[in-house]
Order: C-alpha cells, then sequence, then structure tokens
C-alpha cells in the first residue's frame, strides 16, 4: 500500500540508533513507514499520496511530557491569566490591570502558578498592596510554586475567610495587628490551603470546559508536545472530573496523546479507592489517545512530602509504611504500575523498604513502577531502584526554585539536584517532564534548557557544567525514555517504522541554537499521528486543528494566548511588550531592560557602534 504522506527535504533526528538521521520520512495509517532518503521515499508514493517539503529544517520526535496535569490544566486554562515566561513584573501587572478590566463578576482573574518571582528582572513578587490597588473589587488570586497564594480584598470577601476563620492544619493565613487576613496564604509544610482556597472559586460550564481543553492542548503543541503523561492531582476526582477529556476523545478531538494515572483523594480511605478502582478499571483501559496508566501520584496522603524548599523537609509519619504496603499489594496483585511523589531521600528510602517487602511476596519486575521528582535522592536509593527494575521520572521544579533551595540547603547540595546524570550512568529508567502547571511552567523547552544548562529561569547557575545533559540525552528523555513510563517502548518517541507518526519542526534547530535560546523555541509544525495539529510559519497553511475562539470571551487566552503572553503579538499595541516577554537574551540592556523591541525600532544611529556605545552604553545591538 501507498503511504498517505511523505515529508521531504528535512534534517531529521530520528533517535533510531540503527539510523539516526534520513531526510525523508512517510507516513501511512498514523505511523511511520518508512524513514530515509528522498529519492527513496518518492519511489513508495502513489498518486494520492500527499507530500510536504521540510524546507530543509531540524525535524525531531514529539515532544512528551512525563508528569504533568492536562485534565485538571484544561478544566480551568481559559480562565487563568498564565504569567509563564513573562520576565517583567512591570509587564506581569499589566496584564493582571488589563484582565481586571475585562473580567464580568463573579469571575476572579486568576495567575496559576508556572512561574517563578526570580524570572522577573525586579526579583520579587508584586506586593498585596500593589495587587488591591490593580483590583479593588476584582477578586484575584495569584498562586506561587506551591509556597503561597496571595488575595486581594475582594478575593478575601468571595472566600469568607475573616479574623473568626482559623488555620488549616498544614496552612496559615497570614494576619494583620488587629486579626483580619492579610491576602497572604502560606503552605506550611503542604499545599492543602492553596488548593482548597482556589477550588472555591467559579467553574466553567461544561461547554466552556471541552473548549478551554482544547485550547489547552493547543498551546502545548504549539511547544511541540504531542503526548503527556496526566499524574492526577487535588481536588481531581474520577471518573467525573475525567468527562471533558473522555468526550473530547470520543468525539476524536484530541490532539495530545494523554496517558493518566488515578490520584487517591481521600486521606486515610486509600486503600478503599484503589480497591475500587483496581475492580472497576481495567490496566491500559482506553487507546492510543487517552489511556490508563496506573495509580499514583499520590498513593496514600501520609508519604506525601511536599516541595516547598522555602519550609524544613517534612518528615513522614510513622504510619507511613504501614498505609502504603496496603496500597502497593493491591498494585501489585493487580499488576498496575504506580508512580510515587517523593522530593526527598528520606522518603524515597522508606518507600523503598517497602516495596522491597512487597517484591519478596509479589515480584514487581515488569511492572514499570516508578518514583516521581526524587530531587535529593541518594546514590544507594538510585540503585535500590535500580535492583527493583524502578524508574524516576524528573521534573525541573529546580529551575522554579532552585534559588530556594540554595538559600535553605546550599549550592553545593543543589549542584546534583535532582542527580540526573548519576540516575543515567547508574543504569535507571529515567524521563523528563514538567508538572505543570502549578508548580512549574508546561514549557518543554524551558526543561531542556536546565538540563543542558544548569541554570533556573532566573539564570543561577546550579549544575556544574560537567555534570549537565548533552541536547541528544536531553532531548531522549523527552522522547524515547518517556515511553517506558507508560509502557510504549517500541511505539513511540522515535522516528522509525511502525512507530506512531509524532513529531515537530522547531521554529530554530535545537541543536545548533544558543545554548541561551533553547528555552524560546516554540514549534512550526507540530503532528499527531501524522495529523498536523499545529502550524505556522513556513507551516500556517497545513494547520489542520482550528478551533473557535477560547470561551467565555473574557478569557485571558483571547488576548495572551499562553507561555511569554505569545498571541499580545498579534495586536499592535502588544509587540513591545512581547518582545520583552519572550526576550532570549542572557541579561537585560542597561538602558532598555529587556524591552530591545522598542530600542531596535528607534531612531538611533547605531550604524555608528563606537559614538553609539560610547555615547549611551546601550548593549541592545551588542
Amino acid at each position: 500500500m501507498v503511504p498517505d504522506l511523505i515529508l521531504f527535504n528535512g534534517r531529521i533526528t530520528t533517535l533510531d540508533r540503527s539510523q539516526p538521521t534520513a531526510s525523508a520520512v512517510a507516513i501511512r495509517d498514523g505511523r511511520f513507514e518508512a524513514v530515509g532518503d528522498d529519492a527513496t521515499l518518492f519511489a513508495l508514493a502513489g498518486p494520492t499520496t500527499r507530500r510536504i517539503d521540510l524546507k530543509g529544517r531540524r525535524v525531531l520526535p514529539g515532544l512528551i511530557d512525563n508528569h504533568t496535569h492536562v485534565v485538571r490544566g484544561g478544566l480551568n486554562f481559559n480562565m487563568e491569566l498564565r504569567w509563564d515566561g513573562v520576565t517583567s513584573l512591570a509587564d506581569a501587572m499589566d496584564m493582571l490591570r488589563r484582565q481586571v478590566a475585562i473580567t464580568p463578576p463573579p469571575q476572579w482573574v486568576r495567575v496559576i502558578g508556572g512561574f517563578t518571582e526570580h524570572q522577573f528582572t525586579e526579583k520579587r513578587l508584586p506586593t498585596l498592596e500593589e495587587i488591591n490597588a490593580a483590583a479593588p473589587e476584582t477578586p484575584v488570586f495569584l498562586l506561587h510554586l506551591y509556597d503561597r497564594a496571595l488575595l486581594n480584598g475582594a478575593a478575601l470577601r468571595a472566600v469568607g475567610y475573616d479574623k473568626d476563620t482559623p488555620n488549616p492544619p498544614g496552612g496559615e493565613i497570614q494576619r494583620d495587628a488587629r486579626g483580619n487576613p492579610t491576602g497572604l496564604l502560606l503552605a506550611r509544610p503542604n499545599a492543602g490551603i492553596l488548593y482548597a482556597t482556589l477550588a472555591r472559586g467559579p467553574k466553567l460550564p461544561l461547554e466552556y470546559q471541552l473548549n478551554s481543553t482544547r485550547h489547552f492542548m493547543r498551546e502545548l503543541n504549539r511547544l511541540g508536545i504531542t503526548g503527556v503523561i496526566d499524574a492526577g492531582g487535588g481536588f481531581q476526582n474520577y471518573p467525573d472530573d475525567y468527562e471533558v477529556i473522555q468526550t473530547l476523545a470520543n468525539a476524536g478531538q484530541m490532539t495530545v496523546r494523554l496517558a493518566y494515572n488515578l490520584f487517591t483523594q481521600k486521606p486515610r480511605e486509600e486503600k478503599a479507592d484503589f480497591l475500587n478502582w483496581t475492580r472497576s478499571v481495567t490496566y491500559r483501559q482506553g487507546d492510543d489517545y487517552f489511556r490508563h496508566n496506573g495509580a499514583g501520584e499520590m498513593l496514600v496522603f501520609s508519604a506525601a512530602d511536599f516541595e516547598d524548599f522555602r519550609e524544613p523537609r517534612p518528615d513522614m509519619p510513622s504510619n507511613m509504611e504501614e498505609d502504603l504496603e496496603e496500597v502497593v499489594r493491591i498494585l501489585a496483585e493487580n499488576c498496575w504500575p504506580w508512580r510515587m511523589h517523593a522530593t526527598y531521600d528520606e522518603t524515597i528510602s522508606r518507600a523503598l523498604d517497602v516495596f522491597e517487602k512487597v517484591n519478596r511476596d509479589i515480584p514487581l519486575d515488569g511492572l514499570n513502577w516508578m518514583f516521581d521528582h526524587a530531587e535529593t535522592i541518594s546514590d544507594q536509593s538510585i540503585d535500590r531502584v535500580a535492583a527493583l527494575g524502578g524508574g524516576i521520572a524528573t521534573q525541573h521544579r529546580m529551575a522554579y526554585q532552585g534559588e530556594y533551595f540554595v538559600e535553605r540547603y546550599g549550592a553545593a547540595a543543589a549542584s546534583a539536584t535532582p542527580p540526573i546524570a548519576r540516575m543515567l550512568d547508574r543504569g535507571v529508567h529515567v524521563s523528563a517532564g514538567t508538572d505543570a502547571t502549578r508548580v512549574a511552567s508546561y514549557n518543554p523547552w524551558v526543561s531542556l534548557s536546565w538540563m543542558v544548562t544548569g541554570r533556573t529561569v532566573g539564570g543561577l547557575r546550579l549544575t556544574p557544567p560537567a555534570d549537565c545533559l548533552d541536547r541528544e540525552t536531553a532531548l531522549r528523555l523527552w522522547t524515547e525514555n518517556v515511553a517506558w513510563f507508560c509502557k510504549d517502548e517500541g511505539r513511540r518517541g522515535r522516528i522509525a517504522p511502525g512507530y506512531l507518526a509524532d513529531l515537530l519542526v522547531p521554529d530554530r534547530d535545537y541543536f545548533t541554537v544558543p545554548e541561551a535560546e533553547i528555552s524560546h523555541l516554540v514549534s512550526d509544525l507540530t503532528m499527531v499521528g501524522g495529523r498536523v495539529v499545529w502550524g505556522a510559519g513556513d507551516f500556517a497553511a497545513l494547520d489542520d486543528n482550528p478551533l473557535p475562539p477560547a470561551m467565555p470571551d473574557w478569557s485571558p487566552v483571547r488576548t495572551y494566548g499562553g507561555y511569554g503572553a505569545w498571541a499580545a503579538a498579534r495586536t499592535s499595541t502588544g509587540l513591545s511588550a512581547h518582545a520583552r516577554m519572550s526576550c532570549g537574551c542572557a541579561s537585560s540592556c542597561g538602558v532598555h531592560g529587556h524591552d530591545h523591541g522598542k530600542a531596535w525600532g528607534a531612531t538611533l544611529p547605531v550604524a555608528d557602534l563606537k559614538g553609539f556605545f560610547g555615547a549611551l552604553g546601550c548593549a541592545c545591538w551588542m
């Protein structure tokens, strides 16, 4: 049979060691049928075969996020003002003020994570006074990582917090001298207070949630993501909160392949949850676009060591092992893999005691279980994971929290947090992801940049160059390595015959751009199953994924799009701000900051380099 499609004249990185490069690929029935040179593949073409000229561009396998929260994120994406990738607090606050002006009551303006104060040139968060001045009447909820939330007065009134509201377990409502809440909520030590407060906000109706989830998937496609593993989440109940994804899957409207894990929601009732689910859900039920992937990331609440590096490391209670063993035995008996949230080695080593105990009775070999995060895992624990055949799913949380980790534990400890190079050297299954959308951004290129450069989004070097990953290794952690974590080895993550036809064409060559530009890459062409789900630039006309406008009509997505407020560039008033937000330079100009768009468009004697630099000391043209 002839192929449906041939892509040719490209520089294809296949990640197939038997054929690492190619110029053309043939696709049939959603899979790669052949990979090779143009002439060989043209010989396979028939009269119905479409051809796409790659124009000499770099092609990569589609990116797969090993740990994110698309199910939950999609329900809310259209309501959220994203500060991800915005490099100036002044710009971020301008976005906030503009959004407040068009958000009708009783809706909130929400900035729900994905950013850190260290990404701003000002190196700080807004004050409560600044937020209240920007929004005197409209509720504003601003979540910073999982350490704090800032609420203006209107939001405090909306959620009903006053001087009589007690602090919940593990959280603090900061108060003034009179005992009234100031608007600052602190996770001490866990994020329960942040989750619970956010859950009090208005929700979108089902029709809007469907639209919102599609827009979120398209934003992921824009960045080259073709697949994710959804790790569940707090206040994400199965099956109710999965109705939207299931509806889209039934309608053939999934543009990101999603494997989902089931996350218990009930402290002290975890065993009952997993007994019920293993009886009612078949492991890997679904299809290549929406499939069950096992249990976690929350297995039992007594083993959850939240990752707030501003607070001391929490010690897990004495009942952790008993609670965890009950659940792990159920999962092992039913051949369900699991993923377990674990930040600190102290938690990991205790969990391994349990896993090794269960393994003596029920061998875990072939279950593809894993730890998530594992920032401070020790060499001894890495070896124990390898001996049990497990994996470690790492994420770029340190790119957003590295400064806080250094403040508490020191630069030496941060230099191998997490120790990805050592994990790989010791033969453990390792992959990469984001843990988006709250504790870090969903942008995969930020993760790739962090692994290659060793730097946070604020520019702080954490990992010494000798321990950073090369670009190909980092790419494998985002592609073929993730396949093991969803039992898709040999099916996804490479451009090779028989593999699912998922790929991207980045707007610049990932392998040759300066390191400082890796985090600013986007995709010009993203294909899932051979379908063009995102097209831009040279490939805009091929886009086969048109969406209706974001709903409701006041949605921040209509104005800003997503990461780096990229859609603001579509309007004349947004061009300068967008240039600042998406600036790819390593440091700001002493005169113009990151406002290079304005500087480059100015009438200045830039041709007279000697005189110009001597007069103004400007670095915009350096």
